[in-house]
């Protein structure tokens, strides 16, 4: 699982708990602001129904059905029976605003309509006499007063019932929050211990690894562990170690063969002179040059070494020249054909050009050496009496220079390795072939240079075929180019 993907379960789970607390939040603040309105309406309701109760016995005792008025209450001092009748509307209508549920509105047109019967009861029975009145106005006015307690019963009901609507909300309300908070600080904890143990610590280990690597420990590598981001930044950490370790052993095996390929030479050298000094006398013409033979190779020998070295290092560099000028392919080939035959005598050395010149855009010592060195390798690689070919072809626009030779070859696996400088395969290294690697790789960069490329087909135990594939001149140019640098580290291991 990536880096990525737990950041973002992680995340997505706090984000859900904050949205579950917030949702929860609200709802439960609604929740109380309903519980809020129901007991408030049940307060003002109730306030009311007691209002128009007590409006109403006033009415009552004003009306004169229970005898005489005394007016010493405060309440019934500076009041008429038409300013009360006047309120019972007013009165009814605020509990109709403040009414909460069918229940209620239904109790509240029935006082509405025993208020209605009462008046129209005191009015019918106002020409009456004191008793009867009374005996006609009790009765509606218990009917009222029976309704009214009815409606304060259940507006108390509502209130209590509100009230401990509101206890439970404010109850539960702790708990979520206690809960919620509960749940956030689990999964900040949880986050963080994950986080720590699936990121922080395989983070830690790579960079403890490249501390070690950079101190010498050249053998450490990273646990390939945690998440996906970190599992490719530790193989991409071992494989460069592999890679500097390898580069580093190459090196080292490059200078030991570098110091193994100088003193064959050297080594000649120091024989011949030896041998000469002591047998001064007895030097023949014959012996001198055979001598002087054995020198002029020997010395040619580190001539070419110390040539590939210097020509390594200036392209790596990116201070190799190139002078390029138009010349024929067929005579670049022939010149290098005939260098070898005069020099080789133990191989079929074959030539096929065509009848018409074939010109190119190149350095032509550059392009002789690139050839010399496909030739000496063939030569080197075969066995004595078989047959080498240097061929000059067309194919379209491009000019191919062939190189095929009856050598060890090289497999699928050794081709992509084939141009790795400071290399040499296997069966190169068991022929005990001179040489340190380096001719191939100059080779192919030299090519490059000129725009073209180097490609090979191989058989091991058959043979192989280099071919050199560079652009068909179609006009005449001059000027000097040069040679880039590496860009990128070749593979390891080449036949050369």
């Amino acid at each position: 699982m990536s880096l990525r993907a737990w950041l973002a379960a992680i995340m997505g789970g706090l984000a859900l708990l904050t949205l579950v607390a917030a949702t929860a939040l609200i709802v439960l603040t609604n929740a109380q602001n309903h519980s809020a309105n129901t007991l408030g309406n049940s307060v003002e309701g109730l306030h009311l129904a007691e209002e128009l109760e007590i409006d109403l016995l006033i009415h009552f005792r004003l009306s004169g059905v229970t005898g005489p008025v005394e007016v010493t209450s405060e309440r019934i001092r500076g009041r008429t029976l038409q300013s009360i009748e006047s309120s019972f509307p007013r009165l009814l209508d605020g509990l109709n605003r403040s009414a909460f549920g069918a229940p209620e509105q239904a109790l509240i047109r029935e006082v509405d309509e025993h208020f209605r019967q009462y008046l129209a009861t005191q009015r019918e029975a106002a020409r009456l006499p004191l008793r009867q009145r009374a005996q006609r106005v009790i009765p509606a006015l218990d009917a009222s007063l029976d309704s009214l307690e009815r409606l304060v019963q259940l507006n108390v009901e509502e209130a209590r019932t509100a009230r401990e609507s509101s206890a439970d909300l404010n109850r539960m309300g702790n708990t979520v929050g206690l809960v919620l908070c509960g749940l956030l600080l689990v999964g900040l904890v949880t986050g963080t211990y994950l986080l720590r143990r699936i990121a922080w610590q395989p983070l830690r280990d790579i960079s403890q690894s490249m501390r070690r690597f950079g101190a010498g420990r050249k053998r450490t590598r990273a646990p390939v562990a945690g998440p996906t981001e970190l599992r490719d930044m530790a193989r991409t950490f071992n494989e460069m170690a592999n890679s500097l370790t390898h580069q580093q052993e190459q090196q080292l095996a490059f200078l030991a063969g570098v110091a193994h390929e100088l003193r064959n030479p050297l080594s000649a050298l120091k024989l011949s002179t030896a041998l000469t000094e002591r047998s001064r006398a007895q030097l023949t013409p014959e012996r001198m040059q055979r001598t002087l033979a054995l020198v002029g190779r020997q010395v040619e020998r580190l001539d070419r070494m110390v040539g590939d070295l210097l020509d390594s290092t200036r392209i790596e560099a990116g201070k190799l020249e190139l002078r390029p000028e138009v010349r024929d392919a067929r005579e670049l080939a022939r010149g290098v054909v005939e260098l070898y035959r005069s020099s080789d005598g133990g191989h079929v050395l074959q030539l096929d050009v065509p009848e018409t010149p074939l010109l190119v855009r190149v350095d032509p010592d550059r392009l002789e050496q690139v050839m010399a060195n496909l030739v000496s390798n063939a030569l080197k690689y075969s066995p004595s009496g078989s047959r080498v070919d240097v061929a000059v072809r067309r194919e379209q626009e491009d000019v191919l220079l062939l190189v095929k030779d009856q050598g060890i070859g090289v497999t699928e696996e050794e081709k992509g390795m084939l141009f790795a400088p400071f290399q040499r395969l296997g069966d190169a290294r068991s022929k005990r072939a001179p040489g340190v690697g380096l001719g191939l790789s100059v080779a192919r960069r030299i090519v490059e240079a000129h725009g073209g490329r180097i490609e090979v087909e191989s058989t091991p135990g058959v043979g192989s075929t280099f071919c050199v594939r560079l652009a068909l001149a179609t006009q005449e140019a001059g000027g000097a180019v040069e040679l880039p640098a590496a860009t990128a580290p070749v593979p390891p291991d080449a036949l050369h």
